[in-house]
């Protein structure tokens, strides 16, 4: 039981550090020299505010938000595990931190859908643009926040 925890321990201080490379990473898009992110675009060695549509700038402070929001909540429930990991009886469940991180989760799935779905059109233009790292972490991030919440919620301290 205590190789899980340590396990589960580890897998979410890595989750922690990936959404948060992620949300601060300028490589949602990229191509061989230019680079976009939630914040900047970058061409060579110049960056520059994320140039979008007007229509789609409510999109766009929503995914930052949320992704900010899934930073937060999967911080306070690392918190909320240690917390609970030295205060809670034996034989409890970490329910808090299993609800915490799920409440992650779905920030996580708000962002990456709703970039998924208004963003990448706008780097069709030039088939040179793919997804960058720092899209790929925030789904890595998706499936850990759920799977470590879940294995939260049903994990018993023994």
């Amino acid at each position: 039981m205590l190789v899980l925890l340590a396990g589960i321990f580890v897998i979410h201080i890595a989750t922690v550090v990936m959404l948060f490379v992620s949300t601060i990473a300028n490589a949602w898009m990229v191509s061989s020299r230019n680079s976009s992110g939630l914040w900047q675009d970058c061409f060579g060695n110049d960056c520059a505010d994320v140039h979008f549509p007007e229509d789609e700038l409510p999109a766009l402070k929503t995914v930052q938000a949320f992704m900010i929001l899934a930073i937060i909540f999967s911080f306070i429930s690392l918190v909320m595990f240690m917390v609970q990991l030295f205060t809670m009886e034996k034989g409890k469940r970490f329910y808090i931190t299993g609800v915490i991180l799920l409440i992650c989760w779905l920030c996580i799935t708000i962002a990456t859908s709703i970039y998924t779905a208004r963003f990448p059109q706008y780097f069709t233009q030039s088939s040179q643009y793919h997804h960058g790292y720092s899209f790929i972490l925030a789904w890595i991030c998706f499936c850990f926040s759920f799977i470590i919440g879940v294995l939260y919620l049903v994990l018993r301290k023994k």
